[in-house]
């Protein structure tokens, strides 16, 4: 028998006792994917497949370009202000307000707000000069 025989017959031993036994099953998540690692695949060995997992950001809280557009610029600051960077993150992503690549990487709210400033201001009164 070659190895890759061995192999595959190793697998699907794995496989049927995974899918019979649920703490096997358990047991072999917790050695092969670590929960904390939420970058990696999961294995659904009950199912033999492979799940990917969602690498989407979170909903944003609020609406920049609606503040920006029926408040002040000041106000759209101050409530940016009361929200943590992961939540500034959320809205970058979810307004698109990242064409260049680089926000998603800053690590200060200061510079996340003033991005989110700039853009959904400048998104806010696009168009205004033509009336």
């Amino acid at each position: 028998m070659t190895s890759a025989k061995v192999l595959r017959s190793l697998v699907r031993v794995i496989l049927d006792e995974a899918k019979n036994n649920p703490e096997f099953d358990r047991k072999i998540r917790e050695v092969l994917l670590p929960v904390s690692d939420p970058k990696q695949l999961r294995i659904d060995l009950s199912q033999k497949r492979q799940v990917r997992i969602s690498r989407r950001r979170a909903r944003a809280v609020l609406d920049p370009i609606t503040i920006a557009k029926k408040e002040s610029v000041d106000a759209l600051r101050e409530r940016l202000a009361s929200l943590t960077v992961e939540q500034l993150k959320d809205i970058i992503a979810e307004y698109g307000m990242d064409s260049d690549r680089l926000a998603m990487k800053w690590k200060t709210a200061d510079r996340l707000i003033d991005r989110i400033v700039q853009v959904a201001t400048g998104r806010a009164h696009k168009g205004e000069a033509f009336m």
